[in-house]
């Protein structure tokens, strides 16, 4: 588990970079290019499928989570 920690900070870490880049990129009067609008989206999109995956491996089944959920808020 420490190593799957580790891994995790560092994805921590990228995102929070990336947050930090966007902000600065707004900030800007030229703002967004769409090359850098399409990296950005692509980026969030791995970052999403890499923390589903660290989920799974830790025996969470988000999708099962979500169905649960909402069929218990239906009731």
């Amino acid at each position: 588990m420490r190593g799957t920690g580790g891994s995790l900070d560092d994805i921590s870490l990228h995102l929070v970079v990336l947050w930090h880049r966007m902000l600065q990129v707004l900030e800007d009067p030229n703002g967004f290019s769409t090359a850098e609008l399409l990296g950005n989206a692509a980026m969030a999109i791995g970052a999403l499928v890499v923390i589903w995956g660290a989920l799974r491996l830790m025996g969470i089944n988000l999708l099962t989570e979500i169905q649960n959920a909402i069929e218990r808020a239906m009731h």
